[in-house]
């Protein structure tokens, strides 16, 4: 296997870059808080975008080369073929869902979420005149099919507030798949009985599936759940999902997406204007073809090393800080820290954890209702990070 791409890069390395990962706090704070990795670039990947460099290779994008490149990925990793012809490659995987929503739903339409949930889902929605509808995840961070239900009744006017069925009302339900923050990896079962359900409401279903590189049953000792791509889930014919490798290659800064439907949701993707296109970055899908064709070993070592790292940072946390409980999790470089019997009565966890251990979090409160009294943490460390980071969050996570 491919040496662990973590554990290359030194603090004083990290430091040099400009990104805000590194930028956002003073020196002396250690940042876990933004899903940007701490790896050097791939081989292949800078290879690639040099050989864009030299040949002039940095004009417009055009065709489906982004999915004609996700689609032997896809099928490696999870036994899913994209529908290459009918997909659509857009600038990144939230700009995809704004396209995509303006084609499902009008101003003032609903977009139902599964909180605590990542957070630009909230404020894109919000931005394109949507009103968003929350359907909590339950205690176990589980989708509930009791509140979603609640929510479309909501969504789509049927709720007695005094519009009905046959009000033209359209909604779309947006997930997470796997959960950010929380790291759920949604089971087929889940999957399936959720699309039914939105069946029976109207409502259409659209998952962000960024996450689904890391996901690591095939890593498990008990087996864990495998990602099943929503596009393979019986009832899917009407779902849109979006890809991008920028989560899996650390290419933030270099962002691009593709979004593919079931069958019937083909002519949704034909309406998304030829204009929403014209800002795909032709060198950034460049690197994530590259990424997709050529990265299988190196992701893999980097899962590993995921690995490792969720299971240092529970047993550090359980030994230095047992009053934080973290939540059990299948899928992405995240972690998910309930600490509210670890601070004191009425701090901010974030603002806490900041100012007494100088360790940057992502305040959960951010990521909607069930994110009080939360914290993520990124995973895409090396194990002396992670342990650095441990040590100064231990005394300021001490029992109350």
């Amino acid at each position: 296997m491919t040496e662990n791409p973590l554990d290359h890069l030194s603090l004083d390395d990290l430091r040099r870059r400009t990104s805000v990962k590194w930028r956002a706090y003073p020196d002396d704070v250690l940042p876990l808080f933004v899903a940007e990795m701490d790896v050097p670039q791939a081989p292949f990947l800078v290879a690639a975008i040099t050989r864009a460099l030299e040949l002039g290779d940095t004009g417009y994008d055009h065709g489906t080369g982004y999915a004609a490149a996700l689609a032997p990925f896809a099928e490696r990793r999870w036994g899913w073929t994209p529908d290459v012809a009918t997909s659509r490659t857009l600038p990144d995987v939230m700009v995809a869902i704004v396209e995509i929503l303006r084609v499902l739903t009008g101003p003032g339409d609903a977009v139902v979420v599964t909180p605590p949930v990542y957070q630009p889902f909230y404020a894109y929605s919000r931005n394109e005149g949507r009103q968003v509808v929350e359907a909590p995840l339950d205690a176990a961070g589980r989708l509930d099919l009791g509140t979603l239900e609640a929510a479309f009744k909501v969504a789509t006017g049927t709720s007695g507030h005094g519009r009905g069925p046959g009000s033209g009302r359209r909604a779309v339900l947006l997930l997470c798949s796997p959960h950010n923050p929380t790291g759920t990896v949604h089971t087929r079962a889940e999957l399936e009985a959720v699309l039914a359900l939105a069946d029976r409401y109207g409502v259409r279903v659209v998952v962000d599936e960024i996450h689904a590189p890391f996901t690591f049953a095939d890593l498990s000792p008990d087996g864990g759940t495998p990602f099943a791509p929503l596009l393979t889930v019986a009832g899917s014919e009407s779902a849109i999902a979006v890809h991008s490798a920028s989560k899996a290659f650390n290419l933030a800064g270099l962002r691009a997406a593709t979004a593919v439907g079931g069958p019937a949701a083909a002519d949704d993707l034909r309406r998304i204007p030829e204009i929403a296109g014209h800002a795909v970055n032709h060198l950034a899908v460049l690197a994530h073809a590259a990424a997709y064709t050529e990265g299988d070993a190196w992701l893999d070592a980097l899962r590993a090393g995921i690995v490792r790292n969720r299971e240092l940072v529970t047993r550090l946390l359980a030994e230095h800080a047992p009053a934080v409980r973290v939540h059990p999790a299948g899928g992405t470089y995240l972690m998910w820290l309930d600490v509210r019997d670890a601070v004191p009565d009425g701090a901010d966890p974030h603002h806490h954890v900041l100012r007494t251990a100088r360790v940057a979090l992502g305040d959960g409160r951010h990521f909607g209702t069930g994110g009080g009294g939360r914290l993520r943490l990124n995973l895409a460390a090396s194990a002396e990070t992670l342990t650095a980071a441990v040590d100064r969050l231990a005394p300021a996570l001490a029992p109350r």
